[in-house]
């Protein structure tokens, strides 16, 4: 095994896409990293050893499927085009303990699947290069799916990853954002290059790890309620946190009265923008707003 390149490397890589005659679908955001130091450095970011699980978004040709799996106890790949499943056979056969399934993750059962394929005994991670144009359905429906994840490595485009860790005050800062740093601690490992990938997307990309936060400073009365209501604040990014609050409760003079007095108890400026308070403020609000009868 060890004298076979590795598939990251851009000999072997090459050396598979001309021997299937294969291009990149641009329709699946396909573009395939062949940076075999990335690929490294992305297993130890998310500390892969056989106490982990591992599941995989988008293995391609299976270049990062192979690093995970020499470090890691089982793995998972979803893969949603079918013609990459004989490469994948083929790439992967050295290796016992990966399963690919062909299947769109965003349409999975993952609590079934998991339970199917994992003996549960082991710690649980995601680990993916995302294509671009589902990155932000993925990221959502791992934070708000009913999978507790011990920790998730993703290699996105690098605007969202600045999204997601965007501090207050900054103009990346948004509902992702809150929505993000409400569950998960949000670090940016690598950036990389658009020219590691085959062929070269028209940005760069990071990678960025997430761990569940243990221990929160202020706790939302309810997580989905909260996630639709931060939604809303930002749902006119140019107006007053005090126009987008009338956007979600209305305009009428008692609901304004309310809204006035929940801010004044808070503490929070009706003239200020969302961009401008940190998360703990809007779960706060999200609180306040429902002890109130407005928020539901």
């Amino acid at each position: 095994m060890s004298k076979i390149p590795a598939i990251g490397s851009p000999a072997r890589t090459q050396a598979i896409l001309n021997r299937y005659r294969l291009n990149a679908k641009k329709s699946l955001g396909q573009n395939f990293l062949n940076d075999l130091g990335v690929l490294k450095e992305i297993v130890q970011v998310a500390d892969i050893s056989t106490a982990d699980d591992v599941i995989e978004i988008g293995p391609g040709i299976g270049a990062l499927t192979e690093q995970i799996a020499q470090s890691a106890h089982e793995v998972m790949a979803f893969e949603i085009d079918e013609n990459l499943l004989p490469i994948l056979d083929e790439t992967l056969s050295p290796y016992d303990n990966i399963k690919v399934i062909n299947q769109d993750f965003l349409q999975a059962n993952l609590p079934k699947l998991i339970k199917e394929n994992f003996d549960g005994q082991h710690r649980l991670k995601v680990v993916a290069n995302l294509p671009y144009y589902v990155t932000k359905p993925i990221l959502m429906d791992i934070l708000k799916g009913n999978v507790n994840f011990d920790a998730t490595v993703l290699m996105m485009q690098k605007e969202v990853a600045e999204r997601i860790s965007a501090k207050p005050g900054n103009r990346d800062y948004g509902a992702l954002t809150v929505i993000t740093q409400y569950l998960e601690n949000v670090e940016i490992a690598i950036n990389v290059s658009a020219q590691s990938f085959i062929p070269s997307p028209k940005v760069d990309s990071s990678v960025v790890k997430l761990t569940p936060k243990q221990k929160r400073n202020v706790v939302a009365y309810d997580e989905k309620a909260f996630f639709g209501f931060a939604h809303g604040c930002f749902m006119h990014r140019r107006k007053t946190l005090w126009n987008n609050l009338q956007g979600i409760f209305g305009k009428q003079p008692a609901v304004k009265v309310q809204i006035k007095a929940d801010l004044k108890k808070l503490n929070i400026n009706q003239s200020d923008r969302p961009e401008q308070l940190s998360v703990d403020q809007f779960v706060e609000m999200a609180n306040q707003f429902h002890a109130s009868g407005l928020l539901s």
